[in-house]
């Protein structure tokens, strides 16, 4: 029998657990004062909804479940590889919303804002930053086709953020109608936008030689790349420069994300920092206009992202329903406090109380409750050798330890 996890997954210590369950209840404390309200979905879902969920490269990444019984014993007899599974864990929490309220809306507010925090599940090489089971912390809004609704989930997650600690970072704006409208205007055709686009997004890696070259082997017509290239050479990045590229339809293309960097710059009040972003496309492929990334100076990556997705839920029911949705990075912002020694705040000591073998039980439990009003505390037999239980006790991160048979309380790490 093997005792580490799968490759990609993970075990936690009680103390990775502590500062995860504190940063999820200060993020769900943020998102529930804004009044948005809380769901849970099944991990699984069905294959074919999975599949036509223009998931972007996530839909490679889908852990599919085989059918069981006699439907894969007939599957198998069929010779069809296609056939063997009917079921996948989810990849995002996107897909399971959309279908929720595809069922639901009858009975959900309109709009309905909502939260998920959740597991979810792809199918990754496992490398640092990348597991196969990792927690999403999503707040979406649904019915709202006003730009009001980007600019409240920008409010909220940066609130969630700032809540938690971090400071000094940027939230990053795109809109890819805009984005689209100027590659198209430079000759790319409308089949290979989401291709050019891709390679677009690579820009602050591997610069404008870089996505040049790319956009060459990928063969797209030279004056198209051409012009790109000018555009990229030539500095200016600015929304009107876009929104210049785009043609006659660029001012009314741009308005609605004018109007969202301007309100959260107001709302940001100094405390961080709003920016627009011509090459952020973002990798999923159901996003229909504006996308958004946070980002700290500090660290390499986004700590969070997200954007509209209007024909999700139109998938299910036929008719289009405006959507838009902010994520929080939970492992990547749990990583970084714990690299950085994060210490919650305003946390009780832990306290372990020691009792001797011939201790009324009851009288030893009720003494514990009585010092919870101080401590966290955990009972616990005496051991003969006190000192090695006391250094056992502080390596785990105990700060204290009291006596069930007197009143003495003492104080780990210290001398003395």
């Amino acid at each position: 029998m093997k005792t580490q996890p799968l490759k990609g997954m993970r075990d936690l210590l009680p103390k990775e657990q502590a500062l995860r369950d504190y940063i999820q209840g200060e993020i769900l404390a943020t998102y529930r004062a804004a009044g948005f309200q809380r769901i849970s979905t099944p991990i699984l879902e069905d294959l074919e909804n999975l599949d036509k969920s223009d998931g972007g490269d996530n839909l490679n990444l889908i852990f599919k479940v085989l059918k069981r019984g006699e439907k894969l014993a007939a599957a198998l007899r069929s010779g069809d590889e296609g056939a063997l599974a009917d079921m996948g864990l989810r990849y995002d929490l996107t897909l399971p919303l959309s279908r929720y309220y595809a069922a639901n809306r009858a009975v959900l507010p309109h709009p309905f804002k909502v939260i998920q925090t959740d597991r979810v599940y792809r199918a990754e090489r496992p490398q640092k930053g990348r597991l196969r089971e990792f927690v999403q912390c999503d707040i979406d809004i649904l019915g709202d086709e006003s730009p009001n609704a980007e600019v409240e989930l920008i409010d909220v997650t940066a609130r969630a953020l700032l809540r938690i600690g971090f400071t000094g970072f940027t939230v990053n704006l795109n809109d890819r109608r805009i984005l689209r409208a100027m590659l198209s205007e430079m000759g790319f055709a409308a089949d290979t936008l989401d291709s050019v686009c891709v390679s677009f997004d690579k820009l602050d890696k591997i610069g404008a030689a870089g996505v040049r070259a790319e956009l060459e082997e990928k063969g797209c017509p030279a004056a198209a790349v051409a012009a790109l290239d000018a555009f990229l050479t030539g500095g200016d990045f600015s929304l009107d420069a876009v929104t210049a590229a785009c043609g006659p339809e660029g001012a009314a293309l741009a308005a609605d994300l004018r109007y969202v960097l301007t309100q959260a710059e107001k709302l940001a009040a100094g405390r961080f920092q709003v920016a627009y972003c011509p090459s952020l496309v973002r990798g999923q492929g159901y996003y229909t206009g504006m996308v958004f990334e946070v980002t700290c100076p500090q660290f390499s990556g986004a700590v969070a992202g997200g954007g509209r997705y209007d024909e999700m839920v139109g998938k299910f029911i036929g008719q289009k329903v405006p959507a838009v949705g902010f994520s929080i990075g939970f492992e990547r912002v749990c990583g970084i406090l714990l690299e950085q020694g994060y210490a919650i705040p305003g946390a009780k000591k832990q306290l372990a109380l020691l009792y001797l073998p011939e201790a009324d039980f009851a009288e030893v439990l009720a003494k514990a409750e009585r010092l919870r009003g101080k401590y966290d505390v955990t009972v616990l037999p005496q051991a003969r050798k006190l000192g090695k239980q006391f250094g056992a006790l502080e390596a785990a991160g105990f700060g204290a330890v009291a006596f069930a048979d007197n009143e003495d309380i003492k104080l780990l790490g210290q001398k003395g």
